[in-house]
């Protein structure tokens, strides 16, 4: 996977790991292979043996490679793998991006952004849904037609927890729990899904960006994904939630003719290509910061 940092230059990840996913996730003997892993008993136990003390040698050897992952952090030691992966952070070390229809990227990821079509496909770990498959309802994603939608990516050296992108007013969560199949199944929306994400939407309803769909997805299907609201009024930059390990994709979308991304963000993108985000950073802007209808809230 190739992704670009703000500044243009390239990065490449580590496409030893994509190779080995791929083959597990489009082949019929990955997948056989993959069942009795990610049955509910065995993430259980994994689930636990991640908040265990000897699960914190597995931490110490992912720093080691990403030496980095440390930087801005509270603390440098942790107890288990999964304090280390949803690790907090300094106060000040992510700011906020000030300014009027000023859009900010919720988390630290790779960032991809797309149009939302009746025939739009986006690729999450390794699954391919239309936006009905992935919400499972009809009316929001056609509610969304037209507009724009943005897929951040998070990887083991990132920062695991996400704030709200601007005031508002939050909806309850909707969780949609995660399938496997080993062979084709009858598709949703005419995609042939062999393995469906955990995940959980809500829709924000903000003056800036009108109404705006946030998903959270767990990766292999155990992915752990900690909100902490409900119903409730919010405000621009404050923590949404963090993920565990296994859980590592946040996906915004926006209404038609909402917001206007960066430039770069929209070249890579068309280049297929992830740009590097950090949680705070300026995104794009309000379509009205450039004389588009203004949303009127209510």
């Amino acid at each position: 996977m190739r992704y670009r940092d703000r500044n243009g230059n390239e990065v490449t990840g580590n496409e030893k790991q994509d190779m080995i996913l791929r083959l597990l996730y489009s082949t019929v003997a990955g997948r056989m292979l993959m069942k009795p892993l990610v049955q509910p008993a065995v993430s259980r136990i994994c689930g636990h043996l991640l908040n265990t003390r000897l699960s914190a040698y597995v931490a110490k050897a992912v720093i080691r490679r990403h030496r980095d992952a440390l930087a801005d952090c509270k603390e440098q030691n942790f107890a288990s793998y999964n304090a280390f992966f949803h690790r907090e952070l300094l106060p000040g070390s992510r700011p906020i991006a000030s300014g009027e229809g000023v859009l900010i990227s919720p988390c630290d990821g790779k960032l991809i952004c797309c149009p939302v079509t009746e025939k739009s496909r986006f690729v999450i770990k390794h699954s391919t849904y239309s936006l009905q498959s992935l919400l499972r309802s009809e009316r929001i994603a056609e509610r969304f037609s037209g507009g724009t939608l943005l897929i951040f990516r998070l990887t083991v050296d990132d920062y695991h927890r996400y704030c709200y992108i601007a005031d508002g007013k939050k909806s309850k969560n909707v969780r949609i729990p995660g399938v496997f199949h080993t062979v084709n199944p009858s598709a949703v929306g005419r995609i042939p899904v062999y393995k469906e994400n955990t995940r959980e939407f809500s829709l924000l309803k903000t003056q800036e960006f009108g109404t705006v769909l946030m998903v959270e997805a767990g990766a292999m299907l155990v992915g752990k994904i900690h909100n902490h609201h409900e119903e409730a009024w919010v405000r621009k930059g404050m923590e949404k939630g963090y993920f565990e390990f296994g859980g590592s994709t946040i996906i915004l979308c926006f209404e038609k003719d909402r917001i206007i991304m960066d430039d770069d963000i929209v070249r890579n993108s068309k280049e297929k290509t992830e740009t590097l985000v950090r949680r705070g950073e300026r995104i794009g802007i309000s379509s009205a910061q450039r004389g588009h209808a203004f949303y009127s809230h209510t």
